[in-house]
């Protein structure tokens, strides 16, 4: 269970080239499991997301990246964060997550969202349809992938999925953990108390504590025992031995996206800092002491900016290990 994950959400890194991606991930994935954390996730995107650099930006595939990852590691449960539900049949997606459940020797753990980016949608022709559409078709998928990884063999009709009799062999090696990722009070939140383990929230600060109220009013109402859920924060960070040197690595990074962090309006300046944690380890480490204090579960974190720096990787998990 993610009480302490680390996110991989980009390939393209300072100096870096891009058929190096793959190897550098692999060190970031080892350098996390020796580091102390539970948990490696890569993005299931095909273009690179708005603020974290251009469409154009590397991006490898979310189930053939994990299931080379597990190659690599032998500890930490391996997921995304999260599949995007409207990219795959359901039932594929179970056997999907299954068949990485044996390449890893029973670490898989099954993210999953109703996907919101239109754009990737659009230029690889995947029908995207409207909000409700989409949590539909999650909700649906759900009770297809479930059974499935659950050693039953579902028949379902749908408005979105049709399955009949849809056999899942050979079986998970394990109980293939499920997280449903967003933060909707109404809809997702009450999707994570009657389906899954674990949520990962992507939220302010400020609407944390309104989250997890309405977690459990779910689990109240649907009779689930809320200490069964481990709901997790999607937090970035970009740490160093001192300030002045994960300054450094935030400037460089924002540098290949053609900004300037000095030369920056301070509005700017400061949603960057809403979303990047930047500072020495007594810095990061006392932040998150403070979010944790908010009474959320656990945390996943990214080093957006450093992710192809293995000690930096190492030192954050030592640090977040003792929060």
């Amino acid at each position: 269970m993610t009480t302490l994950g680390y996110q991989i959400p980009n390939f393209d890194y300072p100096g870096l080239d891009r058929s190096d991606a793959f190897a550098a991930t692999v060190s970031s994935a080892v350098a996390a499991e020796a580091a102390g954390f539970d948990t490696v996730m890569v993005m299931d995107h095909f273009y690179q997301l708005p603020g974290l650099g251009a469409p154009d930006n590397s991006m490898l595939e979310c189930y053939t990246l994990l299931g080379a990852l597990a190659q690599h590691t032998s500890k930490v449960r391996l997921g995304a964060l999260v599949t995007g539900n409207t990219y795959r049949n359901p039932a594929i997606l179970a056997k999907s997550i299954t068949t990485l459940d044996h390449v890893s020797g029973g670490r898989a753990q099954l993210g999953i969202g109703s996907g919101w980016f239109e754009l990737e949608h659009d230029s690889f022709g995947i029908e995207f349809g409207t909000f409700t559409d989409r949590f539909e078709k999650l909700e649906e998928a759900l009770q297809v992938i479930l059974p499935m990884l659950r050693g039953e063999r579902p028949t379902f009709a749908g408005k979105h999925y049709n399955v009949v009799d849809a056999i899942n062999e050979p079986a998970p090696l394990s109980r293939i953990p499920v997280m449903i990722g967003g933060s909707g009070e109404k809809k997702t939140l009450r999707m994570v108390a009657q389906y899954a383990d674990l949520g990962n929230l992507t939220c302010d600060p400020a609407e944390v504590p309104r989250k997890l109220e309405a977690l459990a009013g779910h689990c109240d109402r649907l009779g689930r025992d809320r200490g069964e859920i481990v709901l997790s924060w999607n937090r970035s960070a970009c740490i160093a031995p001192t300030t002045a040197e994960a300054e450094a690595d935030r400037n460089a990074f924002l540098a290949t996206r053609g900004m300037d962090y000095t030369s920056l309006p301070a509005d700017i300046q400061a949603m960057i800092d809403a979303v990047l944690v930047v500072g020495d380890a007594a810095t990061v480490g006392e932040k998150f002491a403070e979010w944790k204090a908010t009474g959320i579960d656990g945390f996943t974190v990214s080093l957006p900016a450093q992710g192809h720096m293995p000690d930096k990787v190492a030192l954050l998990g030592e640090v977040l290990s003792g929060v």
